[in-house]
């Protein structure tokens, strides 16, 4: 039996693991938590930290793995690259990650070949940034090179909040780097989605509406989605044609991407960042909603060489909108309730926290306590319920 390797264990990759199992693949998890949801679902765990690329290579020749994959895990990214690489299995090129994995490098990457980018630079201390600082435009964002879930990003309006900034920038990365780049305003809401390609060619482009909540302890971690994007038909063009370029540069090949776009008040379209993995928020289980392309399954297929085809046309079927649940303090839950207009309209309902458990503020992705998933007639529909989210959508606390 094909064995399939995955990296982590939260539960984003339940569904990954199920539709394995569909596929008649033998799934194989491994992280240092045991304690982690996904373990409960594959057919074997093993305790091994995903940043040890040697250990994990070392599971993974033991045990004659046939694919590997970091879904929505972005500590295992790197690591999942070097294990295809040394053994030869499918997957993208360590030196392309490295790239798409370093906010610094990948800025400069996109500097360097002539894309549109905010100013940005990437430095190892406050003296070093604050040296120069003066060359940026406020405000600005300073935010770890190699950080994902919205984890220690901060907005400098005022230079006196900057060595703040950056302290807690520093205290999320893994190599204790971080950048400082130009905020780019957006001009209504910016993107984050998932996409494929296959043999190189951008085969399937989804763009979102982002929303977040200014009011949470993270203004920065996403409290919400919706389907279809309300970016210009000419600048969601210009994004496809500029993805398709960042992919022929980078030499990637079949491959599925968190991609994170914005069109600013500049009129300008803004690649901000492209990973190669499956998006956390379920995003890839979204774009299965709203389009029926299962952006999981195709994953899947070409992490184990599988040869397959998907079509490149999508279509919207309606408007499509998930919440993602979570608490603006901490407490004690007791229920979710939710409002009868807009109850009718809800799809699923996965709420991770049971009555009596302790919630904390939503400080990063992590923090959330689930999702709702609505398929709307019309985005009016979807804008009356992120604007009226607290009323609508009330946690009740005991």
């Amino acid at each position: 039996m094909k064995k399939l390797l995955l990296l982590g264990g939260l539960r984003y990759l339940i569904p990954v693991i199920k539709e394995a199992k569909k596929l008649g693949y033998y799934t194989i998890t491994c992280d240092y938590i045991p304690e982690n949801m996904a373990h409960k679902f594959s057919d074997e765990y093993h305790n091994i930290s995903i940043t040890d690329r040697e250990a994990v290579l070392s599971l993974a020749q033991e045990l004659q793995i046939t694919g590997i994959m970091s879904f929505a895990v972005d500590p295992g990214v790197l690591t999942a690259a070097y294990v295809a690489e040394k053994m030869v299995l499918p997957g993208c090129s360590l030196k392309s990650v490295e790239i798409l994995q370093n906010k610094g490098l990948f800025r400069e990457f996109l500097r360097k070949h002539n894309f549109t980018v905010p100013k940005a630079k990437a430095y190892s201390s406050f003296s070093e940034a604050n040296n120069e600082i003066r060359e940026f435009s406020l405000p600005i964002i300073v935010k770890p090179v190699d950080a994902a879930g919205s984890k220690g990003v901060t907005k400098v309006s005022d230079l006196k909040n900057l060595e703040r900034a950056v302290n807690l920038s520093k205290k999320h990365s893994i190599t204790d780097t971080f950048i400082i780049e130009e905020f780019i305003e957006a001009e209504g809401n910016p993107s984050d989605s998932d996409c494929f390609s296959i043999d190189g060619e951008l085969k399937i482009v989804t763009f979102s509406n982002q929303y977040f909540d200014k009011d949470s302890k993270n203004p920065f971690t996403p409290s919400a989605y919706s389907w279809p994007s309300g970016i210009s038909t000419k600048n969601q063009k210009e994004l496809t044609k500029e993805l398709q370029r960042l992919i022929n540069l980078l030499g990637l090949q079949t491959s599925l991407y968190n991609v994170e776009v914005r069109e600013g008040k500049d009129g300008k379209a803004y690649i901000m960042e492209m990973a190669p993995r499956g998006g956390g928020n379920r995003l890839s289980e979204m774009v299965e909603y709203s389009t029926g392309l299962n952006l999981i399954r195709y994953a899947i297929k070409a992490a184990m060489g599988e040869n397959f085809s998907i079509p490149k046309r999508k279509t919207y079927k309606g408007n499509w909108a998930e919440l993602i649940l979570y608490s603006n303090r901490e407490g004690n839950f007791y229920k979710l309730e939710i409002d009868e207009t807009v109850k009718k309209f809800l799809v699923e309902e996965d709420l991770w926290v049971k009555n009596g458990e302790k919630v904390y503020s939503f400080l990063a992705a992590n923090y959330a306590i689930g999702t709702l998933v609505f398929n709307f007639n019309d985005k009016k529909q979807v804008e009356n319920l992120i604007r009226n989210r607290e009323r609508l959508v009330r946690i009740i606390y005991k």
